[in-house]
């Protein structure tokens, strides 16, 4: 996730404080992972430093001073741009599952075990998210049926890498 685009995106509905752009991005995007208050400022001085956000007001109100940020033109575009473009779909070549599967393999340890520690890890998570998905609004619908989906094909990779097992260990241990 682009935490700048989204930032600037949030802008879009207004000039914001950075209090108020974290509050905003935790309520909409930040299911599992809060942004930091560092990172949101970070985040901010990059963008006022690429000309996409300005200083729309500081107050103080005898407590530590708070700049209003709002959102550029080119800001506005940079959103629209990024908006437009399409991003690239993991190919999961680099699986840490995989991975582990084939160096327990190498070592002589247990794949079937580390198979089956993992998929009751993904059953746990999948009752979680359903759970989730139950007692929340559309939003939290759509984005736990986002990581259902790619916990169920990971499920499906598991039980074919199960029944493959003794084919792989004989290839991976010549």
């Amino acid at each position: 996730m682009s935490i700048g685009h989204t930032l600037l995106g949030l802008l879009e509905a207004g000039p914001r404080h950075g209090y108020d752009l974290k509050r905003a991005f935790d309520e909409k995007f930040g299911q599992g992972r809060p942004l930091a208050y560092g990172e949101v400022y970070a985040t901010m001085a990059r963008l006022l430093e690429n000309g996409l956000v300005e200083v729309d007001g500081v107050e103080g109100d005898g407590g530590p001073e708070r700049k209003r940020y709002t959102i550029t033109d080119a800001g506005i575009t940079d959103v629209e741009v990024w908006l437009g473009s399409p991003e690239k779909p993991e190919s999961y070549l680099q699986s840490t599952l995989y991975t582990k599967v084939v160096l327990a393999l190498l070592t002589g340890r247990s794949a079937e075990q580390l198979l089956d520690t993992q998929r009751a890890e993904h059953l746990r998570t999948m009752r979680l998210l359903t759970n989730r998905k139950r007692k929340g609004d559309l939003a939290a619908q759509l984005i736990c049926d986002h990581a259902l989906f790619h916990l169920e094909a990971d499920l499906r990779w598991l039980e074919l890498t199960a029944a493959r097992l003794d084919q792989l260990r004989h290839e991976v241990r010549p």
